[in-house]
């Protein structure tokens, strides 16, 4: 670039918009977004690292899509190309990829090529992409204000990843206004300028989450105001409000927005909102929507969605119909308020959907023959029979009579359902006798229900053994997962911390469900951190979850260094806190690391509600005083104070939740599995080496204070007081090798800020 190019690339860029000064240069100035391109997410990571895949930015106009592209560009090693569809051709993607090949043959230098409005490529442009896309050529990073899925190529969409960015709320927009205002450079830091809250409220609530929009109203207000007797310019509410009149409504007949609103149209009727529907009704008038076309969608939601709950509905709408055509716009918009308010308020149901039950019985079984009474007598009466054994319904009483009118292979289907709504209701009870009327009419005439096929009585010992064979503990564990996130409902861009990661079994489901967001794990030994990195290994290094040790103790100093400005919009474990006796501390921890609209979702197993093994015990096993004795001495065990592993229940728990300032929806609930009882757990259980163990903790319960050996005699069972001894040779001969019914408390608790 020579003298005069400098020059005039400075001029450029003083004369540009204020929205074009005050583009962000880099992530730290970038604003909102924060799902996307937050702490912790996983494109800035990608970005932070230089380590892009193929980016697709789809969203609004205003919220960050070509800023994003150039913070790239500013801080890749790549090498940057930037190309607008609008503007550009075959030719100059030619251009681009032959740039692309010299610098990789080179210099082994990547290529981003950036591609703004990708969506007006035609699909030849977007074809003579793919092959360069393909083999890593260029990396491409499209921004589209349109659905990618419907107006990228599909095999562009197939390579990249997505990244919907969403309209800037309220704060942000705030933000960005005081950032232009108080910059001396780039915008009006410079100036003596008061903008009254008032106009700043203004200006921030029509932009409708346009940071542009914003900037280039606030740059028309200034510049088109006079500076006072004082040399002040004051942009007052009556500045802004000419600055930015009407808000403009993105409103795309084609795209996205036509379908999504007309969308939330029909959802607000079939929800009977009619606040919410006439809303959506306005925004779809106020942004040119064809009425007609609405009349057709409502005349359908008259049948799907209300049908004989109320039979007037489609007559109704179809009037309104009329109605409009007679009078057009603007007066015809009341009998479409009329139409929209009558099926919001209608009663629901969708028992028309019957119809599609039995489409798909036609579509998927044999076709049977019309039954010979309902065939057309007119032709062949006289040869064949047909219409013989017909009853006429006008000639019985309520003009009915119990006669079979399906096919012999499907008497007895039921495909309409008549709800409890409306005017169907009325039909409930008269469709219901009716039908059994047929059904014991069909049965006494011959009628074929179906034969029923019964087996005898599975041997109890195989079923025993098949069911651990297929992995009992296996199946309950993926049900506690599948029970977690589907309450937690993770994003694809969220981050999510895992308390307890152990196995890993909730980590590993996380990294699926978060796949542009970022996994935190806590590991408590380092044994259990190197098996999570081994199996992480696999992993290309930006998916790969974060792995880290620390204890309970450790928690905030570890999280503020691994996790540096991360809130995590999910916590979630599986029996991470029962034993730790900090709990409070913990969760107050928790509470301080959650995002504001975060969840915190825990399973934790309950020993003090766990399975007694006194309870177990055949009756006449023991007499009543040693049994008694057990079961005290088991109470003792299990009941105690200073001891964090038993000293609390889900209430406790859930009370201190809500005393670190969280809203707790939890549930304490008892299940019963079968368990074996094999010898290695009797073993375990009565392990005299370990001072932690059932027998050990039992023996001083009971007073025994030691545990004599195993061939030492038991005391005789009619003893008033049970030893240790005795009670485990009782539980071994008549609980070893068996298959018991074994029964635990869990808490499955919620914790928000909501």
């Amino acid at each position: 670039m020579d003298l005069f190019d400098h020059h005039r690339q400075a001029q450029i860029e003083a004369e540009a918009p204020l929205a074009a000064r005050m583009r962000p240069r880099t992530l730290d100035e970038f604003i909102g977004q924060d799902g996307v391109v937050g702490p912790g997410r996983l494109l800035r990571r990608a970005i932070q690292a230089d380590q892009l895949s193929s980016l697709i930015f789809h969203g609004p106009p205003g919220t960050g899509k070509t800023t994003l592209a150039r913070i790239i560009a500013n801080t890749t090693r790549a090498q940057f190309i930037a190309l607008n569809a609008v503007l550009a051709g075959v030719k100059d993607i030619r251009s681009a990829i032959a740039t692309a090949q010299d610098l990789r043959g080179q210099y082994g230098r990547r290529t981003i090529l950036f591609i703004d409005e990708v969506h007006r490529f035609n699909k030849a442009q977007q074809d003579a992409l793919l092959p360069w896309v393909e083999n890593g050529t260029v990396v491409l990073i499209g921004a589209t204000t349109e659905n990618p899925f419907f107006e990228v190529n599909k095999a562009l969409v197939s390579r990249s990843r997505l990244f919907q960015l969403q309209s800037l709320n309220a704060e942000d927009l705030y933000r960005v206004a005081r950032q232009a205002l108080a910059d001396p450079v780039r915008g009006y830091g410079d100036r003596d300028l008061q903008v009254e809250p008032a106009a700043l409220d203004h200006l921030v609530k029509v932009a409708g989450g346009d940071a542009r929009g914003l900037l280039n109203a606030l740059e028309l207000a200034v510049e088109t105001t006079p500076p006072n007797d004082a040399g002040q310019v004051v942009i007052t509410l009556t500045v802004a409000e000419e600055s930015i009149q009407q808000r403009a409504v993105l409103y795309d007949k084609e795209g996205d927005a036509h379908f999504d609103t007309i969308s939330a149209f029909i959802k607000s009727v079939r929800g009977s909102d009619p606040d919410a529907a006439l809303y959506w009704l306005a925004r779809m008038i106020y942004a040119g929507e064809e009425p007609r076309y609405i009349f057709r969608r409502l005349v359908i939601l008259a049948s799907e969605d209300i049908g004989l709950a109320d039979p007037q509905a489609v007559t109704v709408v179809t009037g309104c119909a009329d109605a409009f055509d007679r009078v057009g716009l603007p007066e015809g918009r009341y009998p479409l308020a009329q139409a929209t308010l009558y099926l919001a308020t209608a009663p629901k149901s969708n028992s028309t959907m019957a119809f599609f039950d039995a489409l798909a019985t036609v579509e998927r079984e044999q076709a049977e023959t019309v039954p010979n009474p309902l065939r057309d007598a007119n032709r062949d009466k006289q040869g064949f029979g047909h219409g013989q054994g017909y009853l006429y319904p006008h000639a019985y009483r309520d003009h009915w009579v119990t006669q079979q009118y399906l096919p012999q292979g499907l008497q007895g289907r039921v495909f309409y359902q008549p709800s409890d709504q409306g005017y169907e209701a009325g039909l409930r009870t008269q469709v219901t006798q009716r039908r059994e009327a047929q059904l014991a009419a069909m049965v006494e005439d011959g009628g074929v229900l179906g034969e029923v096929l019964t087996y005898g009585p599975p041997n109890p010992t195989e079923e025993r053994w098949l069911q651990r064979t297929i992995g009992q503990t296996g199946a309950r564990l993926a049900a506690m997962r599948d029970r977690i996130f589907t309450t937690l409902m993770p994003q694809r861009h969220h981050t999510l911390l895992d308390l307890n990661a152990h196995s890993g079994l909730l980590t590993w489901e996380a990294v699926r469900r978060v796949p542009e967001g970022g996994v935190y794990t806590r590991a408590a030994t380092p044994q259990a951190a190197a098996a999570l990195q081994e199996q992480a290994a696999a992993l290309p290094d930006l998916t790969r979850p974060h792995i880290f040790i620390a204890d309970w103790a450790e928690l905030t100093a570890t999280l503020t260094q691994v996790a540096p400005a991360v809130r995590f919009d999910g916590i979630l474990g599986r029996n991470a806190l029962g034993a730790i006796a900090e709990k409070a501390q913990v969760i107050t921890t928790l509470a301080d690391h959650l995002a504001p609209t975060g969840r915190i979702v825990l399973v934790e197993a309950v020993p003090l509600h766990s399975q007694r093994l006194s309870a177990l015990i055949p009756q006449g096993k023991l007499t009543a005083q040693e049994l008694t004795h057990w079961r005290r001495a088991e109470d003792a065990l299990y009941q105690q104070p200073a001891d964090p592993r038993f000293n609390w229940d889900g209430a406790d728990l859930a009370d201190l939740f809500t005393a670190a300032g969280l809203t707790v929806t939890w549930t304490q609930e008892t299940e019963t599995t079968d368990l074996w009882v094999s010898k290695a757990l009797c073993d375990r259980w009565f392990d005299t080496t370990n001072p932690e163990s059932y027998g050990s903790r039992l023996a001083q319960a009971l007073g025994q204070g030691t545990i004599p050996p195993e061939d030492q005699p038991s005391p005789p069972k009619t003893a008033a007081i049970a030893t240790l001894p005795a009670l485990e040779s009782v539980l071994r001969r008549t609980l070893q090798n068996q298959t018991v019914p074994w029964q635990t408390t869990l808490v499955f608790l919620e914790a928000s800020r909501l």
